[in-house]
């Protein structure tokens, strides 16, 4: 149903008339690592202006919805991490996110070990957000099954003012304040944010304090130095954990009776800077250096029973303390003139990235009392950095043709020092080291002004992140050294096109086969053990539509229809304290986590001020839950209905706004956590909310 829909809406609104003043193009440089069209560009790549208006605009998955292939989901747990992948890599996260490299500004959100998380992004200061998927997402290495880059606006010209505030339903309230201007040579873009919330489901309520800073200085006409500023606290952001199927029909508000037991809840604390320094050397040479230093620290209380606890000595406990050190930079040189007469840039590359980790784990219990930080029962010091080198090309080799094309070598190298050593709970001291070199292709063909085909293959690898390296299978000491990073093959095809002056639209067909993909192995004792699965592959079809269909009148829409598949039968474990893997899992089985279609499109009415509206369906087809594929969550469409004023009187520019979502009231399965041992794994979205909110500029 979603798919006819879909196809029939694409085939409407190619025959519709364009507005006649078209919007200026967009730039992306995700693809490229310089500014480009993404209609010039060999590689599936999309870009989101911000500000969406009318919107609560806290989580990022508010800004993805429209780019096909990617899977981000609201979890309504801000315990954890905005749930994201990308054409099905990073499904397989029951938190944080992995398997898609997280950066804003051009400064990593993803460590050296592949994990990375989203809640520092300041969306209130934003520019765009581009989305990177495909074979060229490899040149940002280890864990690159898509991009996913966030830039903050430049300070604007006259300066200006912005004042936010936006609530509703379960006690949701924004409040923000931005300045943003220009000051002789130096720009700068200072955001406050305030977040909080009730909570759909008991035991959800959630407090965030964001604030984000730029400053560019123009030192000379050739020089400019960026400073961005970023921090993030969270405090005591309650978990309900996710409800067995029984339950979810029982009462999708309810939690697990352990999660008020134990009092599960979460608190971050993060504080990031980076420096960039860009110098243009020459009418061909530029030089762009980065740097960067942030610190972290995590603490969790779980759900983990005391009796496990005490009955076995390798549990890490119930509490986990984390406080990390991390930092890196990245140093590029670009060269643009001409080879053989014809258009050619090279960029070429080094980058260092480096997490240093103080984990420990506590019993979260002390005598009767429960939900409190006990005994210690880990202590370690874990250490992951990377070293990359990478270069990439663009030569545009006719005026119909552009070739792309570039390499990355990546070494990733992890080391624990275990100061935890007891009875039962050895020395798991180790070191392991993974290295890749990962090349990539790709060739556009301009067959017409109205149409661009392009092709690109390439390679990638994924290592195990140190949460999955932590613990052998074997139980015996020491990190698991016998896991092997998965190597990927990837390949796209696709056009894209440009029926009328304010008009876009794009087909892509994409195939990506991975050799050992992780999986679950065993689950005693608190400590989850993964293994490699010797294939596994993606493929789907993607496609899109946004475009005006009269004046003030515009249709987006998207549709993705994604197969994931294990390709080789294995053992996994299909409960907690399972020692050994004994269930089989048949090759065909469906990579959990990845939803078997999706689809979006939204009709929104209104210009620069005035009445604005909008109409929006988000649907998403069958999720399986767990490796056996035995369990899955039902496919949904939902519906959201918005509307608002804009009016502009002498400096003043206000946006008033309000907007109801899931019309229906149906009660849907918004995201699922994979393979959770306890089979709690569906996550119940809201039923109908409402949302009222103004935005306010001052010039």
């Amino acid at each position: 149903m979603i798919s006819r829909s879909a196809l029939a809406a694409l085939a409407f609104t190619a025959t519709a008339a364009a507005q006649d003043a078209p919007r200026l193009d967009p730039v992306v440089v995700t693809a490229t690592r310089t500014a480009q069209s993404p209609y010039d560009v060999p590689a599936a790549i999309d870009s989101v202006p911000t500000p969406p208006d009318g919107t609560l605009d806290v989580n990022l998955s508010e800004r993805l919805q429209s780019i096909p292939g990617v899977t981000a989901r609201d979890r309504q747990n801000y315990a954890q991490d905005t749930q994201i992948s990308i054409r099905g890599f990073g499904a397989r996260s029951t938190f944080g996110i992995r398997g898609i490299r997280l950066y804003t500004d051009g400064i990593p959100a993803t460590m050296p070990d592949g994990q990375g998380q989203v809640t520092h992004f300041n969306l209130d200061s934003a520019e765009r957000v581009e989305v990177l998927r495909g074979p060229f997402s490899a040149l940002y290495g280890n864990a690159s099954g898509g991009v996913i880059q966030l830039f903050t606006a430049d300070g604007t010209e006259p300066p200006e003012l912005r004042f936010g505030v936006a609530g509703g339903s379960n006690g949701n309230l924004r409040a923000s304040t931005n300045a943003r201007g220009v000051a002789g040579p130096v720009d700068y873009n200072v955001d406050v944010s305030h977040f909080r919330t009730d909570g759909y489901r008991d035991h959800s309520a959630a407090r965030r304090e964001s604030g984000n800073a730029k400053l560019g200085w123009n030192v000379d006409d050739d020089t400019k130095l960026t400073l961005v500023l970023n921090a993030v606290d969270i405090p005591d952001a309650q978990d309900p954990l996710g409800l067995t199927r029984a339950q979810y029909h029982a009462n999708p508000r309810q939690v697990a009776s352990v999660a008020d037991t134990f009092d599960t809840r979460k608190s971050a604390d993060q504080q990031q800077a980076g420096v960039i320094w860009d110098q243009r050397v020459d009418d061909a040479n530029s030089l762009r250096v980065m740097t960067y230093y942030g610190q972290r620290s995590v603490t969790q209380y779980l759900s983990i029973p005391t009796a496990t606890q005490i009955a076995q000595p390798g549990n890490s406990g119930g509490v986990v303390d984390l406080d990390n050190a991390y930092g890196g930079g990245d140093v590029r040189w670009t060269w643009r003139d001409t080879l053989a007469g014809k258009p050619f840039e090279l960029a070429a590359g080094v980058a260092y990235d480096n997490q240093h980790q103080h984990r420990e784990g506590y019993e979260n219990f002390v005598g009767n009392a429960l939900g409190v930080r006990g005994a210690k029962r880990r202590d370690e010091i874990d250490r992951v950095f990377d070293f990359d080198q990478y270069a990439q090309a663009t030569w545009r080799v006719a005026d119909d043709w552009t070739l792309m094309g570039g390499a990355r070598h990546s070494e990733v190298r992890f080391r624990s020092s275990d100061r935890y050593i007891a009875a039962g709970n050895p020395d798991d001291s180790g070191t392991v080291r993974y290295a890749a070199t990962t090349p990539v292709f790709g060739v556009l063909w301009r067959a017409a002004p109205w149409a661009h085909l392009y092709a690109n293959w390439g390679r990638g690898f994924e290592t195990p992140t140190f949460s999955e390296i932590g613990y052998r299978a074997d139980r015996g000491a020491g990190l698991a050294f016998d896991l092997k990073p998965s190597r990927l093959k990837n390949m796209e095809l696709g056009i894209k096109l440009r029926p009328g002056k304010d008009m876009s639209a794009g087909l892509a067909v994409f195939r990506a086969d991975s050799d050992d993909e992780l999986a679950v192995a065993t689950n005693l004792g608190g400590r989850t053990t993964y293994q490699n699965i010797p294939h596994s592959r993606r493929q789907g079809i993607e496609a899109s539509f946004d475009g005006a269909l009269a004046r003030n009148l515009r249709f987006v829409a998207s549709y993705t229809r994604l197969l994931a598949t294990f390709r080789s039968p294995f053992l996994t474990c299909v409960s907690a304290g399972c020692p050994a893997p004994d269930t089989p899992v048949d090759a065909g089985t469906r990579i959990p986590g990845v939803p078997r279609t999706m689809g979006y499109a939204s009709l929104k009415y209104g210009g620069e001020r005035g009445w604005q509206a909008g109409l929006e369906m988000n649907a998403v087809g069958p999720t399986s839950v767990n490796d056996l594929g035995t369990e899955s969550a039902p496919g949904y469409a939902s519906f959201g209905l918005s509307g608002g004023y804009v009016f502009d009187q002498g400096p003043w520019r206000v946006n008033t706004f309000g907007r109801v979502d899931n019309l229906a009231d149906r009660h849907v399965i918004g995201s699922v956590i994979v393979n959770d041992g306890n089979g709690r794994y569906y996550e119940p979205a809201p039923g109908r909310t409402f949302l009222v909110g103004v935005d306010v500029t001052w010039r």
